[in-house]
């Protein structure tokens, strides 16, 4: 089986408190360490790549990005989904080709630029152009982001998020969304719902976050920013 039927597959018939659990690699010694702690699948996060490059959020160079999940990708052998932001302003079959090229099977894609909305129609024709290149080749993440840059309005993440599944998203993220406003938003999206999910004592755990609606977790930079105060607490050691 193609490694991307494997990762669709992972988002079927998922039970209320068991969603599928997806850390984030920043790289491939990362993604080595998620993979034997038996995770099925990983989905990169833009920040923590960026942070690992030295570059801030949204400033990656697309050439260093696609080179970074490409070595993540090859490093295990279970799927991996790529966070490559609003898409480096390429082509949708371009952006397509060099995901595959990376060995992702799956990408998140953001309908905000620079910290504003985009047009959400305008957005789903763009998101249906990738979903026609794509095929079924990758499982597309379309990110709604009405809780970040928007009003918060859950109905009109819910209509954004209409828009982008009819344009063949195959599930969507409404970033930011607080918890308590999580069954209205899996009442009113057809298919699977990515949450924003929080690691130990900083948030719902993703059992809580699949009981509310969550379909799947991700939890963006938090686990390379984790690592990172763990390396400074080590590094002070050092120093003492």
């Amino acid at each position: 089986m193609r490694k991307v039927d494997v990762f669709r597959a992972l988002h079927r018939k998922r039970l209320p408190g068991d969603p599928l659990v997806l850390p984030g690699p920043w790289d491939a010694s990362s993604a080595r360490v998620m993979e034997e702690a038996g995770f099925p699948a990983l989905a990169t996060p833009s920040a923590g790549i960026a942070a690992s490059l030295g570059y801030e959020d949204g400033s990656t160079p697309a050439d260093e990005m696609f080179a970074a999940v490409a070595r993540i990708s090859r490093a295990v052998d279970i799927p991996v989904s790529a966070d490559v932001e609003g898409g480096y302003g390429l082509a949708p079959k371009e952006l397509v080709e060099r995901l595959l090229e990376a060995g992702a099977v799956g990408c998140n894609l953001e309908d905000s630029h620079a910290g504003v909305l985009k047009d959400p129609h305008e957005h789903a024709e763009w998101l249906a152009e990738v979903r026609h290149a794509a095929g079924d080749r990758l499982f597309v993440n379309a990110r709604v982001d009405t809780f970040s840059y928007g009003d918060g309005d859950p109905e009109q993440a819910i209509e954004r998020a209409a828009l982008y599944v009819a344009a063949g998203a195959d599930c969507v993220y409404p970033i930011d969304a607080p918890a308590d406003v999580l069954p209205l938003l899996r009442s009113g999206v057809e298919g699977p719902v990515n949450v924003f999910g929080h690691l130990n004592g900083e948030g719902p755990s993703p059992t809580a976050l699949g009981e509310l609606g969550a379909t799947r977790v991700t939890f963006g930079p938090a686990l390379q920013r984790r690592a990172a105060r763990a390396l400074r607490g080590t590094a002070d050691e050092l120093r003492r």
